[in-house]
């Protein structure tokens, strides 16, 4: 069973999310030739104060 997590930080839309997950089980599907019944995707959203960038915050640098 292919298991996908993703790390984005926080702020997508839930159909740009909904996007992601269908995009990623195609991919999984089509590169291992696994059902798309059995692909898993994980997204986790990072707050941006959680997430550094050249030693800032994504806050910080207003992403």
């Amino acid at each position: 069973m292919p298991f996908a997590q993703i790390y984005m930080i926080e702020g997508r839309t839930e159909a740009q999310k909904k996007a992601v997950i269908e995009k990623v089980t195609q991919a999984l599907v089509e590169a291992v030739d696994a059902p798309a019944a059995n692909v898993r995707v994980w997204i986790h959203d990072v707050p941006k104060e959680n997430w550094g960038i050249a030693g800032t915050t994504a806050k910080e640098l207003g992403r």
